[in-house]
């Protein structure tokens, strides 16, 4: 689909449910990918804020906080100032390239090793908050392992063709 116009970390072609929220100190500072996972976080003034997710998630991020079609827009890093950022939710169809790369095993001690995607391989939020379809719960011997929350499907694989974005029907 080389007419699709790429200048976001994520394209929606189907939108579900959105809502807006406050980004919590972590995200603000450091900045997002569009497509990333996002938790509720602990805030002890209890706002309706989110996190970048740790493998656990309810949603995504639309847009990114600096994102190459936001630069010299009045856009521009509006998101991180203002520190909100639209949280969705839902069946999306969507591509996006917030997703893990190489596998979980070789992120630890390398050399790195690429995943291999396939259609309708099921995925689920890695430790860092990005698409995989590795149970990265179970990899690292955490606790909650393993993790049984789906929240898509790989539709299209990540190829040159489709400048490395993968394309996922979302389940959240």
């Amino acid at each position: 689909m080389p007419e699709t116009f790429r200048n976001r970390d994520c394209v929606t072609f189907n939108k579900s449910d959105t809502v807006t929220s406050e980004v919590d100190d972590a995200l603000a500072t450091n900045g997002w990918p569009g497509g990333v996972a996002v938790n509720w976080a602990t805030d002890p003034v209890e706002r309706f804020a989110v996190t970048r997710s740790d493998g656990a998630g309810m949603g995504f991020l639309l847009k990114g906080s600096d994102e190459v079609g936001d630069r010299y827009t009045a856009q521009t890093r509006n998101q991180v100032y203002y520190r909100v950022a639209t949280l969705c939710f839902g069946g999306w169809l969507m591509m996006t390239t917030s997703f893990e790369r190489y596998t979980w095993a070789s992120r630890q001690v390398g050399p790195l090793v690429e995943i291999p995607y396939a259609e309708s391989d099921r995925l689920h939020f890695s430790n860092r908050g990005l698409w995989t379809n590795e149970d990265e719960w179970t990899l690292s011997g955490d606790p909650r392992a393993p993790n049984s929350q789906v929240v898509g499907t790989v539709m299209q694989v990540p190829t040159v063709a489709n400048d490395h974005f993968i394309t996922i029907q979302t389940l959240l």
